[in-house]
């Protein structure tokens, strides 16, 4: 007989679901531990180039977060499908276990859901790695990577609220989980990307008017 899970709805059918072995506290301590590994030790790393300024390094902090998260957490959800099923368990599969109780479409494996995260972890989640890598060597696609990047993790994020939002299924869970898990964790990817777009824009649209401004005079216009 397949054991009782903790998600909404209670009919939803896991089987041979294994019940969460780790605690949320233990489970969130190692996320917590991991972010501050991150940009502490990025930061401080990036420090050694001095051409960085303190938000560029916050910046390629971000990226190498936002990347290693895309492509080995959110990666590992997609292509391990009985992640629940485990037993023993691991860190990762824990992790979804946990996340699932304010977003039951993860356990489910929701095709819209599994679809937005594929595309993050494939795509957004190299692309996030080398925007890092980028900002560091001042690359000349940094900026248009970024913008690129950024844009494809707002889309991800306005979709998986608004599929939410619209599906017939309302998630049914508690404030806690809503607005802890659901709401709050994916609000950074709104946020943030957005912002690094916007700074990201302004450079380029700098360095189209510099290039236009020097020009000589008259070396746009067509000869006769």
């Amino acid at each position: 007989m397949d054991s009782p899970h903790p998600y909404s709805p209670a009919s939803l059918e896991l089987p041979g679901f294994v019940p969460q072995q780790m605690s949320w506290e233990f489970i969130l301590g190692i996320f917590t531990i991991f972010t501050l590994i991150v940009f502490v030790g990025g930061y401080s790393l990036t420090g050694r180039v001095k051409s960085l300024s303190k938000l560029d390094r916050l910046i390629v902090c971000w990226w190498l977060f936002t990347g290693t998260i895309h492509c080995f957490v959110e990666g590992y959800f997609v292509f391990a499908p009985d992640y629940y099923k485990l037993n023993p368990t691991n860190y990762l599969a824990e992790l979804w276990k946990e996340y699932g109780k304010g977003d039951s479409r993860y356990p489910a494996r929701d095709t819209t859901i599994v679809l937005i995260e594929g595309i993050t972890a494939v795509v957004e989640g190299p692309a996030s790695l080398l925007a890092a890598y980028a900002i560091v060597k001042n690359k000349p696609y940094a900026h248009a990577l970024q913008v690129a990047t950024s844009i494809g993790q707002v889309y991800g994020d306005t979709l998986y609220f608004l599929t939410a939002y619209f599906t017939e299924e309302k998630l049914d869970v508690g404030p806690l989980y809503f607005w802890g898990y659901f709401v709050f964790m994916n609000m950074f990817w709104m946020v943030v990307p957005f912002l690094v777009a916007c700074r990201s824009w302004g450079y380029i649209s700098k360095a189209f008017e510099s290039s236009r401004a020097q020009k000589p005079n008259g070396a746009n216009k067509k000869k006769k």
